[in-house]
């Protein structure tokens, strides 16, 4: 039973309003005065203390921080007459969980109790009920996607039941959404193999290809360059939940003005989609144009050394002459310097930061058994990612963009899927050793596990040699050898990874920022 402490001079005359609450369930003692509340509260663990802001002797102002000295957890809701700016301002200031004006409605003391008390519960059992609803209508928007913006907005929707149902304590409505979302990535994958083809050779109308890597510079962030100064900031291996997680930290210092996505291409890996973001072209038309800038799997040597080459190319050709600033930032140390350097990124029309947090915190979760254990679901790889923002880098360059005017994007070059399922493969030493794609000569599989490209040059991709093929995972499968092939599935089964097919990897937020005014 919950225990609830009311202190108010003119206690006797609120007996009706005890009794009520008695009658809700809840324990209520009484006192009239600040002096034995504070005594009261430090002998007996209350869950709320309701007092009266105005009392003789020592007010309601005076007695709430004694009351929070002596138990600071204890929620209190303040009890006034007066609505007066400076009086709220302190009784908010001292952390009251809540307040009321007099006169004193029982309805009004109760829903405030329920509101501390159980709002969790409350949420739970009425987010359980909307999703339920809204569960069949998904299921609808599932079966009747055709376009890739379709397919967003189904996305979008999972991803906000995802984090909208997070923290309820009901597991099995946790499952059923785990099951749709599942489903609709299968269904997702069947749409990404219908169309993938015609998109990358351009064998449909222009309505109807998403924007994706290779166009995105061109089509969607050269003009917002073109109409002022802009920041793009490219987080590495960034899925949209994670941006949902962040993005309530940078409300206070920026405005949403898109809130769209954009889709990658095949292979989702780093090498592939963030080279030919920047170059604004596919990895074949790199290889060929640029020999000696592209890097195939099999060869030594690193994939992405050449990103802020292939974009002043791009900028140059798109006629376009902007002032750029171009910076990678991979270990804290470079952030910091870049912090300490700024004046270059407020001068430039242009400024790209790449930063790769996200990648390394995924690869190190697949290699250090304590990432692990800290993210175990995909909950807490969004808390995870969280904690880590509010108190990066990041999050300092992202304020003080914002105090200096510019306009940011926020996007990323792929995503990335927590993988469970196993799908053998074989092949020879030159194949390559990603879990969502592989590369190679000689690669042996059963064709209804993946997504088979024989011929890379069908799809933009280069080859390693004349008989090279490709073949991507689906969804939540991984691709492993079948030489030690239990040893390889008890080790990255439940890891994230990326270079397949799924939503989470394909469909990339792009975010727009406009920075608020500061006074």
């Amino acid at each position: 039973m919950n225990k609830i402490l009311w202190v108010d001079d003119e206690i006797d005359l609120l007996k009706p309003h005890v009794m009520f609450l008695t009658s809700k369930g809840y324990e209520v003692d009484t006192c009239n005065n600040g002096y034995d509340a504070v005594d009261m509260v430090g002998s007996t663990a209350y869950d709320i203390v309701i007092l009266d802001e105005m009392m003789p002797g020592m007010t309601g102002l005076e007695t709430l921080p004694l009351i929070k000295a002596a138990r600071p957890s204890v929620a209190v809701v303040m009890v006034t007459k007066s609505e007066e700016e400076h009086i709220m301002n302190k009784a908010i200031g001292s952390k009251i969980a809540d307040y009321i004006i007099k006169p004193v409605n029982p309805n009004q003391v109760l829903l405030s109790i329920k509101k501390i008390l159980h709002s969790q519960q409350l949420v739970t059992e009425q987010s359980t009920a909307d999703y339920r609803s809204e569960f069949g209508r998904i299921a609808a928007q599932q079966q009747s996607a055709t376009t890739f913006a379709e397919w967003c907005s189904l996305y979008r929707k999972l991803v906000g039941w995802e984090i909208e149902l997070a923290g309820s304590s009901d597991s099995g409505i946790r499952d059923v959404l785990n099951y749709q979302k599942n489903e609709a990535n299968q269904e997702f994958c069947k749409f990404v193999r219908r169309n993938y083809y015609d998109w990358i050779n351009r064998r449909v109308d222009d309505d109807q290809i998403p924007v994706m890597s290779h166009t995105l510079m061109r089509r969607r962030i050269f003009p917002e360059v073109d109409r002022t100064k802009t920041t793009l900031i490219l987080i590495d291996n960034m899925r949209y939940d994670q941006w949902r997680t962040i993005e309530p930290l940078l409300r206070s210092y920026f405005s949403v003005d898109v809130d769209d996505f954009y889709c990658a291409i095949l292979p989702t890996a780093t090498q592939y989609a963030r080279n030919a973001l920047f170059a604004g072209l596919m990895p074949l038309s790199i290889d060929k144009i640029m020999p000696n800038r592209w890097l195939n799997d099999n060869e030594d040597g690193g994939k992405n050394q050449y990103e802020e080459e292939f974009l002043r190319r791009l900028v140059s050709q798109s006629g376009k002459s902007y002032k750029l600033t171009f910076d990678k930032l991979v270990r804290p140390e470079a952030g910091r310097k870049l912090i300490d350097n700024m004046q270059r990124v407020y001068d430039a029309d242009f400024s790209v930061i790449i930063y790769n947090f996200l990648d390394i915190l995924s690869h190190a979760r697949t290699e250090t058994d304590i990432i692990r254990d800290l993210t175990d679901d995909e909950a807490a790889f969004r808390s995870l990612t969280r904690s880590w923002f509010e108190h990066s880098e990041l999050y300092t360059l992202f304020k003080l963009l914002a105090e200096h005017g510019h306009r940011v994007i926020v996007t990323s070059d792929h995503g990335t899927i927590r993988v469970d399922n196993p799908v053998r493969v074989t092949g020879d030493r030159e194949t390559s050793p990603n879990l969502r794609y592989k590369t190679g000569r000689n690669l042996a599989y059963n064709a209804r596990d993946v997504y088979e490209v024989t011929r890379p040059e069908d799809v933009q991709l280069p080859s390693g040699n004349l008989t090279s093929s490709y073949i991507f995972a689906y969804n939540r499968d991984f691709l492993v050898y079948n030489n030690d092939a239990n040893k390889y599935i008890r080790y990255y089964k439940n890891t994230f990874q990326h270079g397949g097919i799924s939503m989470e990897e394909m469909i990339v937020p792009y975010i727009v920022l406009s920075p608020k005014s500061f006074l």
